[in-house]
C-alpha cells in the first residue's frame, strides 16, 4: 500500500513513493529542520490483531497532519503512544528529539468533546489554570504570573467573556475553546487533537479549527489531528495518514483521498467523490466506519 508525496530537492520537486514500511513519510532529501515527531518502524496491536506495523513517519514543525481511518484502526492508540501512555509493540517514537514520556510538557493535547454536566462547579478559567499549574505538587497557588498567563490563554481563544462562568453552563463550542487554551498552557511544540470537533455544530467546528490552525501558523507548532471527518479542516491539512485494516497510506489530501488509493487500502471497491469542496467516501465496508457512505 502506498501513496505519493512531493519531496523537494536541490533540482526542484519530484514525486516519491511512500510505502507502508518504507522511508519516513515526512523525510525530505535536503531537509535540515529536525522533525518534531518521529516514528520509526512502529507497530501496535490490540487483542491479537495488528492495528498497524512498519509505520515510519516524521512530522515537521508547523505541519498539519490529519489522521483518518476505520473505527478500531488505531487512531487514538497512535496518540496514546505519542503521549507515552501506550507502549508500541515494536519501533520507537521520539518527540522534539527525545523518547516519548508520560506528562511531556512540550506536547499539548485536546481531547474529544465531552459536555460537562450542568451544575459542574469548575469555572472555565479553572480549567485553563489546571493546564498552567495542575502538574505542580502541593497546595495550589495563583501568583500574579499564573493569573496573567491564564488571562492571556483565555483571550487567545476568544473566551474572556464567559471564562468566569461554571463550565457546565457553557455550550460545547465554548467548552472546547477553553480546552484549546488549556492545551497551549506550556507553549507546546506538538499539538495532539483527538476528534476535537466531535458533536460541535458547524460554526463551532470552524471556530475551533481556526484556533488550532492559527496556533500552528503563528508558532510553528506541529499538529496531529485525529478525525472521522476531514472536511472541516481540509483546507488546513498538509498531509493525511490513513489507517485501515492493519495497513496505512500517507500523502497529501489530493494523493490519499482518491478512489484507487482507498480501494487498495480497504481491499474492496471504494468511491471518493468531491462535491462542493467536500469529500464523500462511499463503499467503505460495514463495521469499518460509522456509515458505508460519509464525509471523511
Amino acid at each position: 500500500m502506498h501513496s505519493r508525496q512531493h519531496l523537494p530537492n536541490d533540482s526542484g520537486d519530484r514525486m516519491t513513493t511512500i510505502s507502508a514500511g518504507g522511508v519516513p513519510a515526512g523525510a525530505t532529501s535536503g531537509s535540515t529542520v529536525a522533525p518534531v515527531l518521529s516514528i520509526h518502524d512502529g507497530a501496535l496491536g490490540f487483542g491479537g490483531r495488528t492495528l498497524w506495523s512498519g509505520l515510519n513517519l516524521e512530522v515537521a514543525p508547523g505541519e498539519f497532519l490529519a489522521v483518518l481511518g476505520s473505527n478500531g484502526s488505531g487512531k487514538s492508540s497512535l496518540l496514546k503512544a505519542i503521549l507515552g501512555q501506550q507502549k508500541l509493540d515494536a519501533g520507537t517514537v521520539t518527540v522534539a528529539g527525545h523518547p516519548v514520556r508520560r506528562g511531556d510538557r512540550c506536547i499539548g493535547y485536546i481531547p474529544q468533546q465531552k459536555i460537562a454536566a450542568p451544575g459542574t462547579p469548575l469555572r472555565g478559567r479553572d480549567l485553563v489554570t489546571l493546564g498552567v499549574n495542575g502538574h505542580r505538587f502541593g497546595v495550589p497557588t495563583l501568583p500574579r504570573s499564573v493569573k496573567a498567563r491564564v488571562d492571556e490563554l483565555i483571550a487567545s481563544v476568544g473566551a474572556t467573556e464567559y471564562a468566569s462562568q461554571p463550565i457546565g453552563s457553557l455550550s460545547g463550542g465554548e467548552q472546547q475553546r477553553l480546552r484549546v487554551a488549556q492545551s497551549l498552557a506550556d507553549d507546546p511544540v506538538l499539538l495532539l487533537c483527538d476528534e476535537p470537533l466531535l458533536s460541535l455544530d458547524l460554526q463551532h467546528q470552524r471556530g475551533v479549527s481556526e484556533l488550532i490552525d492559527a496556533r500552528r501558523r503563528e508558532h510553528d507548532t506541529a499538529v496531529v489531528f485525529v478525525t472521522h471527518d476531514v472536511n472541516p479542516v481540509l483546507g488546513m491539512v498538509d498531509r493525511i495518514l490513513y489507517l485501515a485494516g492493519g495497513k496505512f497510506t500517507v500523502g497529501t489530501p489530493d494523493e490519499v483521498l482518491r478512489s484507487e488509493v482507498l480501494t487498495e487500502l480497504y481491499g474492496t471497491p471504494v468511491e471518493v467523490v468531491r462535491i462542493g469542496g467536500r469529500v464523500i467516501v462511499a463503499g467503505i465496508p460495514h463495521g469499518d466506519h460509522h456509515h458505508d457512505e460519509e464525509a471523511v
